[in-house]
């Protein structure tokens, strides 16, 4: 099955709208699957006195509250439908993680195809309500969440009229960036064997391991932040990816999903020329004249498989040479 590789542009435009639109060009041209953005008001995403998470401190400057930092990585109703235009243009889908109830309206007048539920919605319960009356797809990311929480959503969202089928659920961890020690990318299988729901991953790392990991462990989404510079202010450079290291991973899910097969064991083409060559026949281990008996003193096991396997090696020993066989001939019965 083909991963969902979610470009996730997140706020890194900054509030330009130009840096935008780049960053649809570099996620298509990356080869993801989608584009996501970030859809919210300020006013209604943080209060006034909400300070500023410790990473978000640490990357950005000038701002002492949340609202003041987010306030400057808005994008307006009409930028999200530009964006919306050409990223389906471009031919991969536009996606926004919604954070208030207004935002959720506005992206399903948008003809949103998939709904994004973000780590921090997870506890909030008219938000979920809201998201699971939408009659769409939903993928819910569950940073900082446990089984209990994850749960919670689920039952939230299936008795609002979302079909379980219709939800994958991200393990995420919303360090940014994320320790390797903290992903415990396990956790992911634990969420799928407890809620029998796909699962996928959310990568806040620095680099691209764990998500090609987590493809060869089942996740059927991955979504990682990208940039067009990691140098740049704002909060989630720091935890992204550059377009060429974007383009890497993409190459990699690829590979993986290549390479994870059918799982049939079986001989595969191009290993097919190699077996006569690598396997070994009966063969005479001395000169052995015809009438003598084949015995393990006579007959030995050599390259090339070309002959009678040594699989047969009981039904050889015992007979008579039907004919003179020179050392390292193959033996024929």
């Amino acid at each position: 099955m083909k991963t969902f590789i979610i470009a996730e542009a997140g706020v890194n435009h900054n509030g330009d709208m130009e840096t935008a639109m780049r960053m649809v060009d570099a996620a298509a041209d990356s080869g993801a699957d989608a584009v996501k953005f970030q859809t919210f008001k300020a006013e209604e995403l943080a209060s006034s006195h909400a300070p500023l998470a410790g990473y978000q401190a640490g990357a950005t400057s000038g701002y002492e509250r949340q609202y003041e930092m987010l306030k400057n990585l808005e994008l307006d109703a009409g930028a999200f439908r530009e964006l919306a235009a050409y990223t389906r243009e471009r031919g991969i889908v536009f996606l926004s993680a919604a954070f208030d109830l207004d935002s959720i309206d506005f992206l399903n007048e948008l003809g949103i195809e998939i709904f994004k539920i973000p780590s921090g919605e997870i506890t909030n319960l008219p938000y979920l309500r809201k998201m699971g009356s939408s009659g769409k797809k939903i993928i819910m990311s569950t940073g900082m969440a446990d089984l209990g929480e994850i749960e919670d959503a689920l039952d939230v969202l299936t008795g609002a009229g979302t079909p379980r089928n219709d939800i994958t659920v991200l393990h995420c961890n919303t360090g940014y960036p994320t320790p390797f020690e903290d992903v415990n990318l396990s956790a992911m299988l634990s969420i799928r064997e407890a809620f029998r729901v796909r699962v996928g991953y959310s990568d806040h790392t620095t680099g691209m391991e764990v998500p090609v990991a987590a493809v060869a462990l089942g996740a059927s989404v991955i979504e990682k932040h990208f940039t067009l510079d990691k140098g740049m202010p704002g909060p989630d450079h720091g935890a992204s990816l550059e377009p060429h290291e974007f383009r890497d991973m993409v190459t990699a899910v690829r590979n993986i999903e290549k390479a994870l097969g059918d799982g049939i064991k079986k001989p595969m083409p191009s290993e097919e020329k190699n077996r006569a060559a690598a396997r070994k026949s009966i063969v005479a281990l001395k000169d052995i004249r015809k009438g003598e008996l084949f015995s393990e003193g006579v007959i030995t096991a050599k390259r090339p498989g070309t002959g009678i396997s040594p699989m047969e090696w009981d039904r050889v020993v015992g007979r008579a040479a039907a004919k003179d066989f020179r050392a390292d001939a193959l033996i024929e019965i």
